[in-house]
């Protein structure tokens, strides 16, 4: 399974951004998929997440701003953010959870909001 993530930026606080991961390979036994953030000295944290079934859940401080979907045609999984603030930046990762508990990455993606 890999990813390719993408999408990242700068915006000013307000602004939005959408980021996008394409996943290819073993995908019939991906779970769900996560959109995960990490800044220095913190552990990453899972921002929000769709299942195969495209049940979503947020972390609450994302919550009503940001929206994940996915396009199954096309392989992608989409993190809509809206009404960026400063501490929306970090470095985010799509994830891919499989069936049989393991966890592919893919590269990290910065966003950088400034007030």
């Amino acid at each position: 399974v890999q990813l390719q993530a993408s999408g990242g930026g700068l915006v000013q606080a307000g602004g939005s951004l959408r980021l996008s991961c394409t996943i290819s390979g073993r995908i019939d036994s991906i779970n769900f998929m996560g959109w995960y953030r990490q800044t220095p000295g913190r552990q990453r944290e899972l921002v929000a997440a769709i299942t195969s079934g495209s049940v979503t859940n947020y972390v609450d401080s994302v919550e009503g701003r940001f929206t994940i979907s996915r396009d199954n045609a096309k392989n992608t999984v989409y993190l809509q953010m809206n009404s960026l603030k400063p501490e929306d930046s970090a470095v985010y990762y799509c994830a891919a959870h499989s069936s049989g508990a393991s966890t592919y990455w893919g590269k990290g993606t910065q966003v950088t909001v400034s007030s």
